[in-house]
Parts: structure tokens; C-alpha cells; sequence
């Protein structure tokens, strides 16, 4: 598997997109999981769009999401140049750098959206952030990505309370982490709030990290062209109230500022995880529709 890894990541950029979008839309004509997991999501996300509209967007998310991970085999088995070579704008650059200048430190909300590993060559030329990392079920995957993130100058931590104390001081020094808070936390991790409309449980860490140190939050991601030529990185001012000690409140501002973010460009996100399985009252919308 990892010399796989390492000989696919090796293949043209162009030819691994279009690879990967021709296995999406074989995933999407064969009705796959990751398809009708999708088709919920976006029923739930968005259900003012039309019948059309939404298989329109179901099969551009499903090539959206191949085209993700492959992206990412690639950027782990290249060096930093390459990826910022594949960087062709960035929007609002200046809402990053003034963040970089608090005292109290910077905490970037990076969803699971567009392709979010070619941040980290980005990043590194700034400041050396602080990564919750957490280790892959199967060996040589796990070993191909630190190989790749241990190229860059960053400091990979655990993703349990070593880690959250490790994230804490670096943030109390004024540096500078990211965090991907968009997935099902476990329970004591997590709270219910509003995410697309649905009271789901959504994780905490993120929120209590900011009340604690009052650092900067800002939004990141990176959205990929659509004609391929390269890719986009979004720089995004979040509301205040992430900063709130009221929990609830914090989460509920959270989540609203992912979405705003998500709007951007929603066949680029990663609609075929299962976000809403927890939800406030044992509900379970995948199995009704299994």
C-alpha cells in the first residue's frame, strides 16, 4: 500500500483530477454509499432546490469528494513547492496576517471542505502551527502522511488531552493551530446545536479553547477551480461570539459561520460523511433511509 501511495502521488496532478472525478461519477451511477449518504445530506442541507438541482449537485459533490482525497495523496507524496505553486489566489490575506499579530494566539477553522491538506504548505511559510493529528487505522497510510507532514515545520500532536494541553500552551505563546470541528465528537466531547438546520451533536474543543485564551479565530479553506487550473485560498472573518464563555453560544456561532463558509461553493464539501447520525433525540436519518 505505501509504495502505491508513493507511485500514484507521482502521477500528474491533471491526470490523478480526472481520475478521480471518473471514479466519482461511477460511484454515483452504481448508487455507492458515499452516493446515497450525499443525497441525505444535501436533501437536509439544502431542500429548497429542486429535484434537478439537487442530483445536479449530489454527482459534482460525489466527483468533488474522489477528487479530494486523491488531491491529497498527491500533495502528502510532493514537496511544499508543489503545492504552492498550484495556489493561484488568496482572498482577504490580510484577515490572516492580522490575526498571526494577537498576543493570545490564532485558531483557524478549517472545515472538511474544498482540499484542506494544501493548507498546511500555505500556512508554514507564516508561522509553524501546531497539528491535531490523528493516527490512520492502516500502517502505511499512517506512515505516508507524517512522512509528508513532517516535511513542513510543524508540530504534530495527539488528538486526546495531551494534545488539547499541548494546543493550549502554544496558543498562550501566541501561535498558531488549526482545527477541523465539523465531525461527530463523542458525547462528552460535544454539545447539541444548530448545524443545516438539524440539533446535531457538535464538538466543543474549539469553543473552549478560544473562551480560555481569547485568541484570534479565523476561517480557511481552499476551493479547487473548476476548469482545474489551480486553487483558491479563503481567508474568512468570523463572528465574535465563537469567543463567547457561553458555550452554547459559542458552538451555536460555530457552526452558522461553517455554513456561511461551506455556501461558497457546496459541491466541495464532504457531504458523504454521516454529520447528522447524533442528533437530539436518539434520531437516526441514515437508517430510515437505508
Amino acid at each position: 500500500m505505501y509504495a502505491l501511495l508513493k507511485n500514484f502521488s507521482k502521477l500528474p496532478l491533471r491526470f490523478i483530477q480526472n481520475l478521480a472525478k471518473s471514479v466519482g461519477s461511477l460511484l454515483y451511477i452504481t448508487n455507492s454509499s458515499i452516493r446515497r449518504t450525499t443525497e441525505i445530506n444535501l436533501g437536509i442541507a439544502y431542500p429548497e432546490l429542486s429535484a434537478s438541482e439537487r442530483t445536479r449537485l449530489v454527482k459534482q459533490s460525489v466527483q468533488s469528494q474522489c477528487m479530494t482525497y486523491a488531491e491529497s495523496v498527491k500533495i502528502w507524496g510532493s514537496e511544499p513547492e508543489f503545492a504552492l505553486k498550484q495556489i493561484r489566489n488568496i482572498h482577504h490575506p490580510e484577515i490572516f496576517t492580522d490575526a498571526l499579530k494577537n498576543p493570545n494566539g490564532t485558531l483557524a477553522v478549517v472545515p472538511h471542505f474544498g482540499t484542506w491538506e494544501l493548507l498546511n504548505a500555505w500556512v508554514n511559510q507564516h508561522t509553524s502551527p501546531v497539528i491535531m493529528y490523528k493516527p490512520s487505522k492502516n500502517p502505511d497510510v499512517n506512515r505516508f502522511m507524517l512522512e509528508a507532514r513532517q516535511r513542513l515545520n510543524a508540530t504534530l500532536v495527539p488528538t486526546d488531552e495531551t494534545g488539547v494541553r499541548a494546543l493550549f500552551k502554544h496558543l498562550k505563546r501566541g501561535g498558531f493551530a488549526a482545527i477541523l470541528p465539523d465531525h461527530v465528537p463523542k458525547e462528552s466531547g460535544g454539545i447539541y446545536s444548530p448545524f443545516y438546520g438539524q440539533n446535531a451533536l457538535s464538538s466543543t474543543l474549539l469553543s473552549k479553547l478560544a473562551a480560555r485564551t481569547q485568541c484570534a479565530v479565523i476561517g480557511l479553506s481552499c476551493l479547487r477551480h473548476d476548469d482545474l487550473s489551480g486553487f483558491d485560498i479563503h481567508v474568512t472573518e468570523l463572528s465574535s461570539d465563537i469567543l463567547s464563555k457561553d458555550l452554547q453560544l459559542s458552538v451555536d456561532t460555530l457552526n452558522k459561520e461553517m455554513e456561511r463558509m461551506i455556501n461558497i461553493a457546496p459541491e466541495q464539501y464532504v457531504w458523504g460523511y454521516k454529520r447528522f447520525r447524533k442528533l437530539k433525540g436518539e434520531q437516526n436519518l441514515y437508517k430510515k433511509h437505508a
